[in-house]
């Protein structure tokens, strides 16, 4: 099975409900998805079949706008990467 690639464009996710559309959207995150960073790794951990991987192009862009929120993504993010061995995190400046 080929891995799922989803791009994240920095400059156009200033909050986590940017980045909660475009991962719904990228990732084809079920409709319960209840769009908190609890139910994002609920969906990231169980539902999203497949190796998978996010690239977060400009992040420094997000950082600046979301500011907090951005370190509680990645955190999130990176914490699955040791949980899933088929999911991989690349954040780009």
């Amino acid at each position: 099975m080929p891995v799922k690639r989803c791009r994240l464009n920095g400059r156009t996710i200033g909050s986590l409900d940017d980045l909660y559309d475009q991962l719904s959207i990228r990732l084809a995150l079920p409709e319960h998805f209840g769009r908190n960073l609890d139910a994002l790794w609920d969906v990231l951990s169980t539902d999203v079949e497949g190796s998978f991987e996010i690239e977060w192009k400009y992040a420094d862009d997000s950082k600046k706008s979301m500011g907090k929120d951005f370190d509680r993504a990645v955190k999130l993010l990176q914490k699955l990467e040791k949980e899933r061995a088929d999911f991989k995190l690349k954040i780009k400046q």
